[in-house]
């Protein structure tokens, strides 16, 4: 059995293929999965989290998290994953009712309940993990490390200061970022490079399993908004697998100590990640070998049905 994790996402089409990785590897134990709203609603992306995990025969509880940032309304990314927020592939209705807990309280349960410290993986807005450290900083003893998917040292994809996850909750991405745990951030400047190719997502949908076709599907549609807003990419950046591929393979990753500060009220910078490298407390990565991480991906998919 692998180590214990935490996933807390709002699947989305990278998200989807963060919980397959996680899934595949016998590093990892995951022991629940919790939902915030960013790339959809609460509603759909905690539907797409259950329904994720019905393909994957994983019965472990999906916990509905916020339907809303800490102090902010709620921006959602249905240009980049459609109407539901995973369009593409046809999955099954969920096999398991949705978790009677709260995606706080899921956390605590598993936080208090482990004999060994939790990772933590947040591949959207940083809510729920925000609330958390608000509210149990007693609980921080049982968290071994945060690997989390957001933020940037130089610009970002939702405004020219600011990455996605992390403008959506700015005061939670604050929250966790000065909470003193061991974080390793993969923001843009590295899941930019993790870039997957249409000969890539053949070489995927070749292997001829359910769930590597599953997941050249969710490419098919993923690739759409990449080619006609990132044509000069070359391929569709996936984000979210990066925050669970360094944790079974830093090597791939070149990484680099930093510190990190959230910028929560500038009139055009809100969300923006200061990355700074005079006080050093948060792994910072900024590049990965991508052929290496197609190979992960590559290895996930022929090892599940």
């Amino acid at each position: 059995m692998g180590f214990p994790v935490i996933m807390d996402c709002d699947p989305g089409h990278d998200d989807a293929i963060a919980l397959v990785l996680a899934q595949a590897r016998p590093e990892i134990d995951i022991r629940g999965v919790c939902t915030s709203a960013g790339n959809q609603t609460i509603e759909k992306t905690t539907l797409n989290a259950r329904k994720i995990m019905t393909f994957l025969g994983n019965d472990v509880p999906v916990a509905r998290g916020a339907s809303k940032p800490l102090f902010r309304e709620l921006i959602t990314a249905a240009e980049v994953h459609g109407e539901s927020g995973l369009d593409g592939p046809a999955l099954p209705d969920p096999a398991w009712p949705e978790s009677e807990l709260s995606a706080f309280e899921l956390m605590v349960k598993i936080l208090e309940e482990s004999d060994e410290p939790v990772t933590m993986v947040p591949t959207g807005a940083l809510t729920n993990l925000g609330l958390l450290l608000l509210t149990r900083p007693d609980l921080k003893s049982k968290i071994r490390r945060i690997s989390l998917m957001g933020g940037s040292a130089v610009g970002g994809n939702w405004t020219p200061a600011a990455e996605f996850n992390i403008l959506v909750d700015p005061e939670a991405a604050r929250v966790v970022f000065s909470s003193g745990l061991p974080i390793t951030m993969s923001g843009l400047d590295v899941t930019h490079k993790a870039l997957i190719t249409t000969e890539d997502i053949e070489t995927f949908r070749s292997i001829g399993k359910r769930t590597a076709v599953m997941v050249a599907e969710l490419l098919d549609f993923f690739k759409k908004f990449h080619e006609e807003y990132f044509a000069g990419f070359g391929g569709s950046p996936l984000h979210d697998p990066c925050a669970v591929a360094w944790l079974v393979a830093p090597e791939i990753f070149t990484a680099r100590k930093a510190r990190v500060d959230v910028e929560c009220g500038g009139m055009h910078t809100t969300g923006a990640t200061i990355v700074s490298f005079a006080e050093a407390d948060v792994d910072v990565l900024f590049d990965v070998d991508r052929e290496a991480f197609v190979a992960l991906l590559t290895d996930a998919l022929r090892a599940l049905d």
